[in-house]
């Protein structure tokens, strides 16, 4: 059995997935799939903010939104990350993690320092989803030392299962890891 901090093997490959997108920002975005409180399901585009340990990822959001509402009611999620020139589809299932007071505020200033000032200012936008107001404020910049604000959050979703669909010959490769196996890979029909 391997340590728990030991990298999946299914990290490498998304690595390398990632890496062949080059300097393009779609290697950082990802599809988040949640289920509203009514059943209905959801999805939308976040960017991948990091790693937390071996099988967490850090996603960030604003709190005012109805994401943190629908997991609250629905934490399991399902996360689909493209790789378009890698040919590449990584399925990421898991559940939103839920982080000590502490912690949680300390992983939120930190993730709130890293971020540059135009990536700050959309914390500083009205409400996302309310009704358009023209003459609202929405600032292109935060400048460094912005106090870092209570509908910033932080959402960790351990991982327990990934696949990787492969795009690249014929017929397509479908593998999976699960965690409940070790993240031993199983192959699957495409």
């Amino acid at each position: 059995m391997s340590p728990p901090d030991a990298l999946p093997p299914w990290r490498p490959l998304l690595r390398g997935a990632r890496e062949r997108e080059g300097r393009s920002p779609q290697a950082r975005w990802l599809q988040l799939a949640t289920v509203a409180a009514d059943g209905t399901p959801r999805v939308r585009t976040l960017v991948f903010r990091g790693w937390a340990g071996a099988t967490a990822l850090d996603l960030l959001t604003d709190g005012r939104s109805a994401k943190p509402a629908e997991l609250v009611h629905q934490p399991a999620v399902e996360l689909c990350w493209l790789l378009p020139r890698a040919r590449s589809q990584f399925r990421l299932r898991g559940c939103l993690q839920t982080l000590s007071l502490e912690q949680e505020q300390r992983e939120r200033e930190r993730h709130w320092q890293m971020l540059s000032p135009s990536g700050r200012a959309l914390w500083g936008w009205p409400p996302p989803g309310e009704p358009f107001n023209s003459e609202a404020a929405f600032p292109e910049r935060l400048p460094d030392g912005s106090p870092l604000p209570d509908h910033f959050q932080l959402l960790r979703i351990a991982l327990n299962q990934v696949e990787l669909l492969e795009l690249t010959s014929h017929p397509h490769r479908r593998r999976c890891w699960r965690e409940s196996t070790g993240w031993a890979e199983e192959l699957l029909n495409p």
